[in-house]
C-alpha cells in the first residue's frame, strides 16, 4: 500500500515544542536559579541529576521519545525543588535552536521556584528515661527547622538522624519512632512535623574485654577509666580508641559495644586488638649550609617485650653536625596516659659558628591531663663544651665547659578544630626549668619559654595565623649557660627573612653567642585556590633575641601552600627588612605547626 505524501510530510515535519521529528540535544539548560548563591546552586544541580533529558544528550531522538521527555521534565524539575521546600514552582520547558532549522537543539529549563512551604507546627518528644536527658532536650530545642523555618528535607533528616545517634551515643539502645510523620499542605504552603521516640532504658558500662596475644594480662585494662556500672557513653569508648592508637602497638583496633549481650543492663564491650610491625626502619639524606651533605638512620621496636616497652634510635650523621639519641620507654598508665622514659643524647657539632659537644641524660615521666593538655615532667643532667669561631687545624680551641643537673616541667597545649589543618582555635607550648648552683650544677638559674598560635578561618578559603614567642631567663652567670640553653632567633621558625641564630647577640668575628631573653612574632595570610589543596602565603616576622635591650628584626616573604594527605607543606622565601643588602632565605617545613 503506497503512502500518502502528505502523511509522510507530516510526519517528517511535525514538531514538539520546537523540536523537528528527528533531533539531537547538544545542551540542558537550568534557567531562573542563581547559580552564585548556594542553595540555588545545589537546586540546579538537583534538577541536573533528575532530568531524564540529560541521559540523551548527544543522541539522536525521535518525535514522540522527545515529546514524553519534555513532558517529563517538568515533573522531575518540580520533583526536584521538592526536597528544598518548594512544592508549587512554576516551570517551562522549552527547545532551542541556536542554528536555526538545524537539527541540533538546546532544551531550556526555566524555573521560578515559588513561595516555599514552611513548618507550620513542629511536635517533638522523646517518652521515657531520655525524656530528662539534658543533652537530648538540648537536641530537641536545636531542631530544625523550626517553626516559621523553611521546611528544608536535607536539615529535617540532620536534626532526626542527630537524635538517633545522641539516643545510642548516650546507652538508649531500644530507643525507637513512636510517631514519625510530616505532613504537607501545598494549597497552605505548610508542613507539620510529628516526632516522638522512646528511649527506653539507659544502659551502663560493662566488662571491658582486651582479645589479644602479645601483652600480659591488666597492662590495657588501666587504660579503662571508667568504672563499671556507670552510664554508657560512646565518648568513653572513643577515649579509649585514642589512647590505644596513642600506644603505637597496633595496626587495627575495633572497639564494639554488645547491648545484645547485657545483663542485668550492662553492656559488655569487646575490644580486638592486631598487632603492627614490630621495627620500623627508616633511613633518609640530608644536606644543610652549616652541616654539609649527612644521612639519618632510624629505628623504632614499637613493642620490646609483654610488658609494652619501647626502643628508639635515631642517627643523624652529617660533615659538620652529628646528633645521636636513642630512648627507651615505659607504659604509665595508672594515674596520667602516659610514659616513663629515659634518653640519652650524644652532640656534635664543629661548623663555621661553633664547636661544641655536649652529653645528655634525660628521665621523664609525661601524661595527658585532658584531650588538650600534654603534661612532661623531667630532669636533666647535661654536660656540655664549646668553643665560638672556626676550629683551626693544629690549634686547640679555648674551650669553656659546663655542668648542670636540672628539674622541667612542660606542657603542649592544643584547642583546635582540626589538628592537621587548623581553621579555628589556638595552641602552644611552656617550659619551665632550673638549677641551683653546688647541687648537681656549676650556676643557678630559672628559665622560661612560650609559644602561642592562633588560627582562625577567613571564608572558605582564607586562614590568618598569628604566632608569638617569650623566653627569659634569670642567672648570674650567663658564661655558664651552654649554647643549648640559650634562646636564638632567625630562621624558619622564628624570624624569617634571616638564618638560623642570625638574630641575637654576636662577637665581634659575627659569631652568634645566643641570649637571656627573646620576643618574636608573625602573622600570615593564607589563600587556597577555591576546590584546590594548593594556595600561597604572605607574612611578616619581627623579634629579637637579647641580654638587656631587644633589638628588633623585621622579615617579609611570601610562601608556597599545599595541603598533602601528611599535613601542609610550606615553601617560604623571606627577605630582611633590617639589611637591604641581605641576600633571600629559602625555607621548607612539612606537616602541622602546633
Amino acid at each position: 500500500m503506497r503512502s500518502s505524501p502528505l502523511l509522510a510530510a507530516a510526519v517528517l515535519f511535525t514538531v514538539v515544542g520546537q523540536a523537528q521529528a528527528a533531533s539531537t540535544i547538544d545542551k540542558v539548560e537550568v534557567r531562573g536559579l542563581n547559580p552564585d548563591n548556594e542553595t540555588e546552586a545545589l537546586m540546579i544541580e538537583n534538577i541536573n541529576v533528575a532530568l531524564s533529558l540529560n541521559d540523551i544528550i548527544g543522541r539522536r531522538q525521535g518525535e514522540s521519545r522527545l515529546e514524553y521527555l519534555m513532558t517529563e521534565a517538568k515533573a522531575e524539575a518540580r520533583e526536584a525543588l521538592e526536597p528544598f521546600g518548594y512544592y508549587s514552582p512554576e516551570i517551562s520547558v522549552d527547545a532551542a535552536r541556536p542554528g536555526g532549522e538545524d537539527e541540533h537543539i538546546t532544551v531550556v529549563v526555566t524555573v521560578d521556584k515559588g513561595e516555599p512551604v514552611r513548618v507550620r507546627h513542629s511536635d517533638l518528644s522523646i517518652e521515657g528515661a531520655g525524656g530528662s536527658d539534658r543533652y537530648l532536650k538540648e537536641d530537641l530545642a536545636a531542631f530544625r527547622p523550626q517553626v516559621g523555618d523553611i521546611f528544608d528535607h536535607t536539615t529535617y533528616e540532620t536534626s532526626k538522624t542527630q537524635i538517633v545517634r545522641r539516643l545510642a551515643d548516650r546507652g538508649y539502645f531500644d530507643a525507637d519512632f513512636i510517631h514519625r510523620r510530616v505532613e504537607v499542605t501545598r494549597a497552605e504552603r505548610a508542613a507539620d512535623i510529628d516526632l516522638t521516640w522512646a528511649s527506653g532504658i539507659r544502659y551502663d558500662m560493662g566488662p571491658t574485654t582486651f582479645h589479644q596475644t602479645k601483652f600480659r594480662p591488666g597492662l590495657l585494662d588501666k587504660l579503662v577509666y571508667w568504672e563499671e556500672g556507670s552510664y554508657f557513653h560512646q565518648g568513653k569508648l572513643d577515649r579509649l580508641r585514642e589512647s590505644l592508637v596513642g600506644l603505637d602497638y597496633f595496626g587495627n583496633i575495633d572497639i564494639q559495644a554488645k547491648p545484645e549481650n547485657a545483663v542485668d543492663g550492662r553492656v559488655p564491650i569487646d575490644v580486638n586488638l592486631t598487632l603492627a610491625k614490630r621495627d620500623v626502619y627508616t633511613t633518609g639524606v640530608s644536606y644543610g649550609t652549616e652541616s654539609g651533605p649527612g644521612v639519618r638512620f632510624g629505628l623504632e621496636r614499637r613493642y620490646v617485650n609483654s610488658r609494652g616497652h619501647k626502643l628508639s634510635t635515631q642517627l643523624d650523621y652529617a660533615q659538620k653536625r652529628k646528633n645521636f639519641i636513642t630512648q627507651y620507654r615505659i607504659p604509665a598508665f595508672k594515674w596520667l596516659d602516659g610514659w616513663y622514659a629515659v634518653a640519652l643524647q650524644a652532640y656534635d657539632e664543629q661548623t663555621d659558628y661553633i664547636d661544641t659537644r655536649r652529653l645528655e641524660l634525660v628521665g621523664s615521666r609525661s601524661g595527658e591531663l585532658n584531650d588538650r593538655w600534654t603534661l612532661l615532667a623531667s630532669v636533666h643532667a647535661l654536660r656540655e663544651r664549646w668553643s665560638y669561631g672556626e676550629t683551626v687545624p693544629g690549634v686547640t680551641p679555648d674551650y669553656q665547659y659546663s655542668t648542670l643537673t636540672y628539674p622541667e616541667i612542660s606542657g603542649q597545649y592544643a584547642s583546635v578544630d582540626n589538628r592537621t589543618f587548623p581553621r579555628k582555635g589556638i595552641s602552644g607550648s611552656i617550659a619551665l626549668r632550673g638549677g641551683v648552683e653546688g647541687v648537681g650544677s656549676d650556676a643557678s638559674f630559672v628559665q622560661l619559654h612560650s609559644v602561642a598560635r592562633w588560627y582562625r578561618g577567613m571564608g572558605e578559603n582564607n586562614r590568618l595565623l598569628v604566632r608569638g614567642e617569650f623566653g627569659t631567663t634569670y642567672t648570674n652567670a650567663l658564661v655558664a649557660m651552654p649554647p643549648s640553653l640559650r634562646f636564638y632567633a632567625g630562621g624558619d621558625r622564628s624570624v624569617r627573612g634571616y638564618a638560623y641564630r642570625e638574630v641575637g647577640p654576636r662577637l665581634p668575628n659575627d659569631y652568634a653567642l645566643g641570649a637571656k631573653h627573646i620576643v618574636t612574632g608573625s602573622v600570615e595570610y593564607e589563600h587556597y585556590l577555591p576546590g584546590s589543596a594548593w594556595g600561597g602565603a604572605v607574612f611578616v616576622d619581627t623579634g629579637s633575641a637579647f641580654d638587656d635591650t631587644p633589638d628588633l628584626k623585621t622579615g617579609v616573604g611570601v610562601g608556597l601552600r599545599w595541603r598533602s594527605p601528611v599535613g601542609p607543606v610550606r615553601v617560604d622565601i623571606a627577605h630582611g627588612l633590617n639589611d637591604p643588602d641581605s641576600s633571600f632565605q629559602l625555607y621548607l617545613n612539612i606537616g602541622a605547626d602546633l
